[in-house]
Protein backbone atom coordinates (compact mmCIF):
# COMPACT_ATOMS: atom_id res chain seq x y z
CA UNK A 1 0.00 0.00 0.00
CA UNK A 2 3.06 2.15 0.80
CA UNK A 3 4.40 1.79 -2.40
CA UNK A 4 1.18 2.46 -4.40
CA UNK A 5 0.89 5.93 -2.21
CA UNK A 6 4.74 6.75 -2.86
CA UNK A 7 3.70 5.54 -6.81
CA UNK A 8 0.38 8.38 -7.03
CA UNK A 9 2.22 11.12 -5.16
CA UNK A 10 5.36 10.69 -7.49
CA UNK A 11 2.81 10.87 -10.62
CA UNK A 12 0.89 13.84 -9.63
CA UNK A 13 4.42 15.20 -8.92
CA UNK A 14 5.53 14.13 -12.27
CA UNK A 15 2.34 15.66 -14.06
CA UNK A 16 2.71 18.89 -12.41
CA UNK A 17 6.25 19.53 -13.48
CA UNK A 18 4.81 17.91 -17.03
CA UNK A 19 1.76 20.96 -17.21
CA UNK A 20 4.60 23.29 -15.71
CA UNK A 21 7.31 22.83 -18.45
CA UNK A 22 5.34 22.24 -21.85
CA UNK A 23 4.44 25.29 -23.70
CA UNK A 24 1.20 26.36 -23.53
CA UNK A 25 -0.84 25.89 -26.49
CA UNK A 26 -3.95 28.52 -25.75
CA UNK A 27 -3.55 32.47 -25.42
CA UNK A 28 -4.71 33.94 -22.52
CA UNK A 29 -6.02 36.96 -24.86
CA UNK A 30 -7.37 35.72 -28.26
CA UNK A 31 -5.96 37.29 -31.85
CA UNK A 32 -8.53 39.38 -33.40
CA UNK A 33 -8.54 39.84 -37.11
CA UNK A 34 -10.71 42.86 -38.21
CA UNK A 35 -11.90 43.15 -42.24
CA UNK A 36 -13.15 46.43 -43.51
CA UNK A 37 -14.25 46.50 -46.93
CA UNK A 38 -14.80 50.10 -48.36
CA UNK A 39 -18.45 50.71 -49.92
CA UNK A 40 -19.40 47.18 -49.81
CA UNK A 41 -23.40 46.93 -49.47
CA UNK A 42 -25.56 44.65 -47.27
CA UNK A 43 -26.74 42.41 -50.37
CA UNK A 44 -23.11 41.65 -51.63
CA UNK A 45 -22.41 37.93 -49.75
CA UNK A 46 -23.64 35.02 -50.20
CA UNK A 47 -24.65 35.05 -46.61
CA UNK A 48 -26.84 37.80 -47.30
CA UNK A 49 -28.80 36.42 -50.17
CA UNK A 50 -25.98 38.19 -52.70
CA UNK A 51 -22.94 36.02 -53.77
CA UNK A 52 -23.58 34.05 -57.31
CA UNK A 53 -26.55 36.45 -58.03
CA UNK A 54 -24.32 39.44 -57.25
CA UNK A 55 -21.53 37.36 -60.12
CA UNK A 56 -19.80 35.36 -58.11
CA UNK A 57 -20.36 32.49 -55.28
CA UNK A 58 -18.27 33.50 -51.88
CA UNK A 59 -18.35 30.38 -50.08
CA UNK A 60 -15.20 31.84 -47.37
CA UNK A 61 -17.06 34.70 -46.45
CA UNK A 62 -20.22 32.52 -45.83
CA UNK A 63 -18.44 29.99 -44.22
CA UNK A 64 -17.49 33.08 -41.69
CA UNK A 65 -21.05 33.54 -41.31
CA UNK A 66 -21.65 29.93 -40.70
CA UNK A 67 -19.33 29.59 -38.42
CA UNK A 68 -20.15 32.26 -36.01
CA UNK A 69 -22.19 35.24 -35.54
CA UNK A 70 -23.88 36.85 -38.54
CA UNK A 71 -25.73 40.10 -37.57
CA UNK A 72 -28.59 41.60 -40.27
CA UNK A 73 -28.83 44.80 -38.54
CA UNK A 74 -24.94 46.08 -37.77
CA UNK A 75 -24.93 49.43 -38.95
CA UNK A 76 -22.41 52.37 -39.48
CA UNK A 77 -21.98 56.22 -40.77
CA UNK A 78 -22.86 57.12 -43.83
CA UNK A 79 -19.47 58.01 -45.43
CA UNK A 80 -15.84 57.06 -44.92
CA UNK A 81 -14.33 58.95 -42.59
CA UNK A 82 -16.98 58.98 -39.89
CA UNK A 83 -16.96 55.33 -40.20
CA UNK A 84 -13.60 54.45 -39.57
CA UNK A 85 -13.67 57.41 -36.62
CA UNK A 86 -16.38 55.88 -35.10
CA UNK A 87 -15.08 52.16 -35.24
CA UNK A 88 -11.31 53.31 -34.02
CA UNK A 89 -12.97 55.65 -31.11
CA UNK A 90 -16.00 53.93 -29.94
CA UNK A 91 -17.86 57.28 -30.50
CA UNK A 92 -19.69 59.40 -32.96
CA UNK A 93 -17.79 60.97 -35.15
CA UNK A 94 -19.04 64.32 -34.73
CA UNK A 95 -17.40 64.04 -30.84
CA UNK A 96 -14.11 63.64 -33.04
CA UNK A 97 -14.30 66.39 -35.43
CA UNK A 98 -14.72 64.23 -38.24
CA UNK A 99 -17.98 63.86 -39.06
CA UNK A 100 -17.79 64.13 -43.07
CA UNK A 101 -15.31 63.13 -45.54
CA UNK A 102 -12.37 65.30 -45.96
CA UNK A 103 -11.90 67.54 -48.84
CA UNK A 104 -8.60 70.01 -49.76
CA UNK A 105 -5.06 69.48 -48.05
CA UNK A 106 -5.94 70.54 -44.73
CA UNK A 107 -5.07 68.87 -41.58
CA UNK A 108 -8.14 66.66 -40.43
CA UNK A 109 -8.25 63.14 -38.37
CA UNK A 110 -7.88 61.72 -35.44
CA UNK A 111 -6.38 64.18 -32.43
CA UNK A 112 -3.90 62.58 -30.74
CA UNK A 113 -6.00 62.73 -27.51
CA UNK A 114 -7.97 60.37 -29.21
CA UNK A 115 -7.54 56.77 -27.82
CA UNK A 116 -7.93 54.31 -30.89
CA UNK A 117 -8.57 50.76 -30.38
CA UNK A 118 -5.08 50.20 -31.86
CA UNK A 119 -3.86 52.05 -28.56
CA UNK A 120 -6.11 50.49 -26.43
CA UNK A 121 -5.07 46.79 -27.30
CA UNK A 122 -1.50 47.87 -27.27
CA UNK A 123 -1.77 48.89 -23.78
CA UNK A 124 -3.22 45.51 -23.15
CA UNK A 125 -0.72 43.44 -24.59
CA UNK A 126 -1.07 43.24 -28.36
CA UNK A 127 1.00 43.46 -31.52
CA UNK A 128 -1.02 45.90 -33.97
CA UNK A 129 -0.46 46.03 -37.55
CA UNK A 130 -2.62 47.83 -40.05
CA UNK A 131 -2.83 46.97 -43.67
CA UNK A 132 -5.20 49.23 -45.94
CA UNK A 133 -6.92 52.68 -46.36
CA UNK A 134 -7.02 54.89 -43.08
CA UNK A 135 -8.77 58.55 -43.76
CA UNK A 136 -8.32 59.76 -40.46
CA UNK A 137 -4.98 61.90 -40.94
CA UNK A 138 -2.57 62.24 -43.51
CA UNK A 139 0.23 64.50 -41.63
CA UNK A 140 2.88 64.61 -38.94
CA UNK A 141 1.20 63.28 -35.86
CA UNK A 142 -1.76 61.51 -37.95
CA UNK A 143 -0.83 58.16 -39.83
CA UNK A 144 -1.54 54.86 -38.11
CA UNK A 145 1.75 54.30 -36.51
CA UNK A 146 0.70 57.63 -34.36
CA UNK A 147 -2.29 56.52 -33.13
CA UNK A 148 -1.37 52.66 -32.02
CA UNK A 149 -0.41 50.56 -35.04
CA UNK A 150 3.11 49.04 -34.57
CA UNK A 151 2.84 48.68 -38.24
CA UNK A 152 1.45 50.27 -41.32
CA UNK A 153 1.14 49.79 -45.27
CA UNK A 154 -1.61 51.42 -47.16
CA UNK A 155 -2.68 54.92 -48.38
CA UNK A 156 -3.64 57.33 -46.27
CA UNK A 157 -6.89 58.54 -48.53
CA UNK A 158 -9.35 57.21 -50.47
CA UNK A 159 -8.86 55.33 -53.75
CA UNK A 160 -10.55 57.31 -56.22
CA UNK A 161 -7.17 59.55 -56.00
CA UNK A 162 -5.84 56.56 -57.55
CA UNK A 163 -7.75 57.92 -60.85
CA UNK A 164 -5.89 61.76 -60.59
CA UNK A 165 -2.66 60.96 -62.53
CA UNK A 166 -4.54 59.83 -65.19
CA UNK A 167 -7.22 63.08 -65.55
CA UNK A 168 -6.31 65.82 -67.87
CA UNK A 169 -4.90 68.70 -66.09
CA UNK A 170 -3.93 67.19 -62.95
CA UNK A 171 -0.40 67.56 -63.83
CA UNK A 172 -0.47 71.40 -63.54
CA UNK A 173 -2.87 71.40 -60.95
CA UNK A 174 -0.80 71.87 -58.31
CA UNK A 175 -2.51 68.67 -55.87
CA UNK A 176 0.26 66.39 -54.61
CA UNK A 177 -0.37 63.37 -55.67
CA UNK A 178 -1.40 60.23 -53.31
CA UNK A 179 1.20 58.11 -52.51
CA UNK A 180 1.21 54.20 -50.49
CA UNK A 181 3.12 53.95 -47.40
CA UNK A 182 4.59 52.05 -45.14
CA UNK A 183 5.75 53.17 -41.18
CA UNK A 184 6.45 51.74 -38.20
CA UNK A 185 5.32 52.88 -34.52
CA UNK A 186 7.83 55.83 -33.64
CA UNK A 187 9.02 56.81 -36.89
CA UNK A 188 7.68 58.77 -39.64
CA UNK A 189 5.92 56.46 -42.54
CA UNK A 190 7.83 56.22 -46.07
CA UNK A 191 6.41 57.11 -49.55
CA UNK A 192 7.11 53.98 -51.15
CA UNK A 193 4.76 54.29 -54.80
CA UNK A 194 2.58 56.67 -56.13
CA UNK A 195 -1.10 55.28 -56.01
CA UNK A 196 -1.80 55.31 -59.86
CA UNK A 197 -3.91 53.35 -61.76
CA UNK A 198 -1.06 50.33 -62.13
CA UNK A 199 -1.04 49.59 -58.29
CA UNK A 200 -4.78 50.37 -57.93
CA UNK A 201 -5.10 46.64 -58.99
CA UNK A 202 -2.67 44.93 -57.14
CA UNK A 203 -2.74 46.71 -53.55
CA UNK A 204 -5.00 44.40 -52.20
CA UNK A 205 -2.95 41.46 -52.69
CA UNK A 206 -0.03 43.09 -50.81
CA UNK A 207 -2.19 43.97 -48.29
CA UNK A 208 -3.20 40.45 -48.19
CA UNK A 209 0.19 38.85 -47.96
CA UNK A 210 1.48 41.45 -45.50
CA UNK A 211 -1.41 40.38 -42.91
CA UNK A 212 0.01 36.59 -42.91
CA UNK A 213 3.21 37.83 -42.48
CA UNK A 214 2.49 39.77 -39.69
CA UNK A 215 0.03 36.85 -38.22
CA UNK A 216 2.75 34.77 -38.73
CA UNK A 217 5.38 37.16 -36.67
CA UNK A 218 3.09 37.13 -33.70
CA UNK A 219 2.27 33.33 -33.34
CA UNK A 220 5.61 32.57 -33.81
CA UNK A 221 6.74 35.00 -30.95
CA UNK A 222 3.55 33.63 -28.85
CA UNK A 223 2.15 37.17 -28.86
CA UNK A 224 -1.67 38.02 -29.36
CA UNK A 225 -2.07 40.43 -32.48
CA UNK A 226 -4.69 42.75 -33.88
CA UNK A 227 -4.90 43.01 -37.17
CA UNK A 228 -6.82 46.09 -38.91
CA UNK A 229 -7.27 45.45 -42.80
CA UNK A 230 -9.50 48.29 -44.30
CA UNK A 231 -8.95 46.98 -47.88
CA UNK A 232 -9.68 49.17 -50.52
CA UNK A 233 -12.16 46.98 -52.61
CA UNK A 234 -14.84 48.06 -53.39
CA UNK A 235 -14.25 51.26 -53.82
CA UNK A 236 -14.09 53.08 -57.63
CA UNK A 237 -12.34 52.25 -59.70
CA UNK A 238 -14.16 49.00 -60.16
CA UNK A 239 -10.49 46.89 -60.89
CA UNK A 240 -10.27 43.54 -60.17
CA UNK A 241 -6.48 41.72 -60.03
CA UNK A 242 -4.93 40.41 -63.32
CA UNK A 243 -5.34 36.73 -61.50
CA UNK A 244 -9.03 37.36 -61.26
CA UNK A 245 -10.04 39.60 -64.61
CA UNK A 246 -12.64 37.83 -66.38
CA UNK A 247 -12.64 34.37 -63.86
CA UNK A 248 -16.49 34.76 -62.62
CA UNK A 249 -17.70 35.25 -66.84
CA UNK A 250 -19.87 38.31 -64.73
CA UNK A 251 -17.60 41.30 -65.27
CA UNK A 252 -15.53 43.31 -63.12
CA UNK A 253 -17.83 43.61 -60.64
CA UNK A 254 -17.51 39.44 -60.19
CA UNK A 255 -14.63 39.34 -60.67
CA UNK A 256 -13.60 41.33 -57.38
CA UNK A 257 -16.09 39.23 -55.10
CA UNK A 258 -14.52 36.33 -56.36
CA UNK A 259 -10.83 38.20 -55.33
CA UNK A 260 -12.60 39.24 -51.83
CA UNK A 261 -13.57 36.00 -51.16
CA UNK A 262 -10.04 34.21 -52.43
CA UNK A 263 -8.04 36.70 -49.99
CA UNK A 264 -10.96 35.85 -47.36
CA UNK A 265 -9.88 32.27 -47.42
CA UNK A 266 -6.17 33.05 -48.07
CA UNK A 267 -6.38 34.38 -44.03
CA UNK A 268 -8.22 31.74 -43.18
CA UNK A 269 -5.86 29.34 -44.24
CA UNK A 270 -3.06 30.94 -42.63
CA UNK A 271 -5.18 30.82 -39.20
CA UNK A 272 -6.21 27.64 -39.33
CA UNK A 273 -2.58 26.10 -40.77
CA UNK A 274 -0.95 27.97 -38.06
CA UNK A 275 -2.88 26.33 -35.51
CA UNK A 276 -4.58 29.66 -33.83
CA UNK A 277 -7.94 28.98 -35.45
CA UNK A 278 -9.60 28.77 -31.63
CA UNK A 279 -8.20 31.66 -29.99
CA UNK A 280 -8.75 34.16 -33.47
CA UNK A 281 -11.79 36.62 -33.37
CA UNK A 282 -12.52 36.96 -37.36
CA UNK A 283 -14.49 39.77 -37.89
CA UNK A 284 -16.07 40.61 -41.37
CA UNK A 285 -17.65 44.05 -42.21
CA UNK A 286 -17.72 47.29 -43.92
CA UNK A 287 -17.22 51.27 -43.92
CA UNK A 288 -20.81 52.27 -45.54
CA UNK A 289 -23.12 50.96 -47.78
CA UNK A 290 -22.71 50.93 -51.77
CA UNK A 291 -21.59 53.97 -54.33
CA UNK A 292 -23.99 55.64 -56.32
CA UNK A 293 -22.30 54.92 -59.69
CA UNK A 294 -23.86 52.91 -62.69
CA UNK A 295 -22.35 50.69 -64.79
CA UNK A 296 -20.42 52.35 -67.34
CA UNK A 297 -20.89 55.73 -65.87
CA UNK A 298 -17.48 57.59 -66.38
CA UNK A 299 -17.86 60.77 -64.47
CA UNK A 300 -16.10 59.61 -61.51
CA UNK A 301 -13.84 57.27 -62.88
CA UNK A 302 -12.07 56.36 -65.97
CA UNK A 303 -12.92 52.43 -65.41
CA UNK A 304 -15.97 50.94 -65.03
CA UNK A 305 -18.31 51.90 -62.19
CA UNK A 306 -21.03 49.00 -60.48
CA UNK A 307 -24.04 50.13 -58.67
CA UNK A 308 -23.34 47.79 -55.40
CA UNK A 309 -26.07 46.11 -53.69
CA UNK A 310 -27.92 46.97 -50.46
CA UNK A 311 -30.21 44.20 -50.65
CA UNK A 312 -33.81 44.96 -49.77
CA UNK A 313 -32.70 48.34 -48.33
CA UNK A 314 -32.99 51.71 -49.63
CA UNK A 315 -30.45 53.95 -51.72
CA UNK A 316 -26.62 53.85 -51.40
CA UNK A 317 -23.77 56.06 -48.83
CA UNK A 318 -24.11 59.56 -48.27
CA UNK A 319 -27.65 59.10 -47.20
CA UNK A 320 -29.70 58.36 -43.66
CA UNK A 321 -31.31 55.47 -45.47
CA UNK A 322 -30.62 51.39 -44.26
CA UNK A 323 -28.91 50.77 -47.41
CA UNK A 324 -26.22 53.20 -46.38
CA UNK A 325 -26.31 52.46 -42.66
CA UNK A 326 -26.73 48.76 -42.89
CA UNK A 327 -23.40 46.00 -43.89
CA UNK A 328 -22.57 42.89 -43.70
CA UNK A 329 -21.41 41.78 -41.00
CA UNK A 330 -19.97 38.08 -39.37
CA UNK A 331 -17.93 37.54 -36.32
CA UNK A 332 -16.13 34.12 -35.97
CA UNK A 333 -14.52 32.75 -32.90
CA UNK A 334 -14.89 28.90 -32.54
CA UNK A 335 -13.52 28.71 -29.09
CA UNK A 336 -16.53 30.83 -27.69
CA UNK A 337 -19.16 32.04 -30.43
CA UNK A 338 -21.83 29.71 -31.21
CA UNK A 339 -22.00 28.37 -34.85
CA UNK A 340 -24.48 29.45 -37.29
CA UNK A 341 -26.28 32.00 -35.01
CA UNK A 342 -27.70 34.90 -36.45
CA UNK A 343 -29.53 37.78 -34.58
CA UNK A 344 -31.59 41.18 -36.06
CA UNK A 345 -30.38 42.90 -32.75
CA UNK A 346 -29.34 46.52 -33.56
CA UNK A 347 -25.58 46.58 -33.21
CA UNK A 348 -23.01 49.77 -34.15
CA UNK A 349 -19.74 49.93 -35.60
CA UNK A 350 -18.64 51.76 -32.25
CA UNK A 351 -19.71 48.75 -30.24
CA UNK A 352 -16.58 46.86 -31.12
CA UNK A 353 -14.44 49.22 -29.18
CA UNK A 354 -15.44 48.51 -25.85
CA UNK A 355 -16.75 44.82 -26.99
CA UNK A 356 -13.51 44.12 -27.79
CA UNK A 357 -11.52 45.69 -25.32
CA UNK A 358 -13.72 43.53 -22.61
CA UNK A 359 -12.38 40.40 -24.18
CA UNK A 360 -8.79 41.67 -24.80
CA UNK A 361 -8.63 43.12 -21.05
CA UNK A 362 -8.39 46.47 -22.61
CA UNK A 363 -9.35 49.81 -20.28
CA UNK A 364 -11.93 52.04 -21.84
CA UNK A 365 -11.21 55.69 -21.21
CA UNK A 366 -12.96 57.04 -18.39
CA UNK A 367 -12.30 60.81 -18.70
CA UNK A 368 -14.88 61.13 -22.37
CA UNK A 369 -18.13 60.19 -23.67
CA UNK A 370 -17.84 56.74 -25.01
CA UNK A 371 -21.49 56.20 -27.56
CA UNK A 372 -20.62 52.36 -28.15
CA UNK A 373 -21.83 49.56 -25.84
CA UNK A 374 -20.39 46.62 -24.81
CA UNK A 375 -21.87 43.63 -26.50
CA UNK A 376 -19.52 40.68 -25.24
CA UNK A 377 -21.99 38.81 -23.51
CA UNK A 378 -24.29 39.54 -26.52
CA UNK A 379 -21.99 37.91 -28.80
CA UNK A 380 -20.60 35.22 -26.92
CA UNK A 381 -24.65 34.33 -26.42
CA UNK A 382 -24.86 35.13 -22.93
CA UNK A 383 -27.67 37.02 -24.25
CA UNK A 384 -29.89 37.48 -26.73
CA UNK A 385 -30.46 40.96 -26.35
CA UNK A 386 -27.50 43.97 -27.80
CA UNK A 387 -28.70 45.99 -25.14
CA UNK A 388 -28.97 48.83 -28.09
CA UNK A 389 -32.08 49.92 -29.14
CA UNK A 390 -31.14 53.09 -31.71
CA UNK A 391 -28.86 55.23 -32.06
CA UNK A 392 -28.73 58.87 -34.34
CA UNK A 393 -28.29 58.70 -37.70
CA UNK A 394 -26.01 61.38 -39.23
CA UNK A 395 -25.05 62.60 -42.63
CA UNK A 396 -22.23 64.57 -42.07
CA UNK A 397 -22.06 66.69 -39.22
CA UNK A 398 -25.89 66.75 -39.74
CA UNK A 399 -28.58 65.08 -38.04
CA UNK A 400 -31.35 63.09 -40.49
CA UNK A 401 -32.91 60.87 -38.27
CA UNK A 402 -33.45 58.63 -35.16
CA UNK A 403 -33.17 55.12 -35.33
CA UNK A 404 -35.11 53.38 -32.71
CA UNK A 405 -36.04 49.83 -32.52
CA UNK A 406 -38.13 48.95 -36.02
CA UNK A 407 -38.73 52.37 -36.86
CA UNK A 408 -36.94 55.55 -38.08
CA UNK A 409 -37.65 59.14 -37.68
CA UNK A 410 -36.35 61.39 -40.51
CA UNK A 411 -35.82 64.95 -40.16
CA UNK A 412 -33.61 65.51 -43.49
CA UNK A 413 -34.01 62.66 -46.81
CA UNK A 414 -31.34 63.17 -49.45
CA UNK A 415 -32.47 60.43 -52.09
CA UNK A 416 -28.62 59.90 -53.25
CA UNK A 417 -24.99 61.36 -52.64
CA UNK A 418 -25.86 64.28 -54.72
CA UNK A 419 -29.69 64.37 -54.23
CA UNK A 420 -31.98 66.71 -53.50
CA UNK A 421 -32.03 67.52 -49.61
CA UNK A 422 -35.30 67.31 -48.22
CA UNK A 423 -36.06 69.27 -44.84
CA UNK A 424 -39.29 68.50 -42.76
CA UNK A 425 -41.22 70.57 -40.53
CA UNK A 426 -42.90 66.97 -39.15
CA UNK A 427 -40.85 64.22 -39.28
CA UNK A 428 -41.03 61.20 -41.72
CA UNK A 429 -41.60 58.06 -39.84
CA UNK A 430 -41.40 54.65 -41.16
CA UNK A 431 -41.22 50.92 -40.23
CA UNK A 432 -38.27 48.89 -41.16
CA UNK A 433 -39.89 45.29 -40.76
CA UNK A 434 -42.89 46.62 -42.80
CA UNK A 435 -41.24 48.83 -45.08
CA UNK A 436 -37.82 48.21 -45.65
CA UNK A 437 -37.62 50.87 -48.87
CA UNK A 438 -38.86 53.80 -46.03
CA UNK A 439 -41.04 55.56 -48.13
CA UNK A 440 -44.47 54.85 -46.40
CA UNK A 441 -44.61 57.34 -43.93
CA UNK A 442 -46.56 56.42 -40.67
CA UNK A 443 -46.08 58.78 -38.59
CA UNK A 444 -50.07 59.01 -37.92
CA UNK A 445 -51.76 57.04 -36.24
CA UNK A 446 -47.79 56.33 -34.89
CA UNK A 447 -46.94 59.70 -33.25
CA UNK A 448 -46.30 57.60 -29.91
CA UNK A 449 -42.83 56.31 -31.98
CA UNK A 450 -41.46 59.70 -31.31
CA UNK A 451 -41.86 60.06 -27.43
CA UNK A 452 -39.96 56.51 -27.33
CA UNK A 453 -37.03 57.17 -29.75
CA UNK A 454 -36.73 61.22 -29.23
CA UNK A 455 -34.75 60.74 -25.42
CA UNK A 456 -31.94 59.38 -27.19
CA UNK A 457 -31.63 62.57 -29.15
CA UNK A 458 -32.12 64.78 -26.41
CA UNK A 459 -29.55 62.79 -24.56
CA UNK A 460 -27.62 62.80 -27.18
CA UNK A 461 -27.27 66.81 -27.64
CA UNK A 462 -27.60 67.34 -23.98
CA UNK A 463 -23.74 65.32 -24.05
CA UNK A 464 -22.74 67.55 -27.14
CA UNK A 465 -23.45 70.68 -25.00
CA UNK A 466 -21.51 69.22 -21.86
CA UNK A 467 -18.60 67.77 -23.48
CA UNK A 468 -18.13 69.60 -26.89
CA UNK A 469 -16.60 68.21 -30.04
CA UNK A 470 -13.25 68.17 -30.75
CA UNK A 471 -13.33 70.96 -33.43
CA UNK A 472 -12.66 69.83 -36.97
CA UNK A 473 -8.86 70.18 -38.08
CA UNK A 474 -7.98 71.10 -34.32
CA UNK A 475 -4.37 70.84 -33.88
CA UNK A 476 -2.28 68.99 -31.32
CA UNK A 477 -1.63 69.00 -28.93
CA UNK A 478 -5.66 69.16 -28.13
CA UNK A 479 -6.76 69.59 -24.71
CA UNK A 480 -10.73 69.37 -24.11
CA UNK A 481 -12.12 72.50 -22.80
CA UNK A 482 -13.03 72.54 -19.45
Amino acid sequence: MRVLIKLFIWSLIFVGLTLFSLPVSAQSKPNIVLVFLDNFGWGEPGFNGGGIVRGAPTPRLDQIASEGLRLTNFNVEVQCTPSRSALMTGRYAIRSGNGTVPLGEGVYGLVQWEVTMAELLAEAGYATGMFGKWHLGRTEGRFPTDQGFDEWYGIPNSTDESVYSSLQEFADSGVAETWVMEGKKGSTPKKIRPYRLDYRPLIDRDLTNRAIDFMQRQAKANKPFFIYLPYTATHFPTMPHPDFVGKSGNGPWGDLLMQIDSYLGNLLDTIDNLGIAEDTIFIFTADNGPEALSAGETSMTVETGINGSAGPWRSTLFTGYEGALRVPFAVRWPAEIEAGRVSDEIVHAMDLYPTLARIAGGKVPSDRVIDGIDMSKFFLGDSQESGREGFIVYMGNDVFGVKWRDWKLHFKEQTGWNGVLREYTMPRLYNLMNDPQERDNVLFPHTWVPKAALPQLEEHVASLKKYPPVPTGAPDPYKPPK
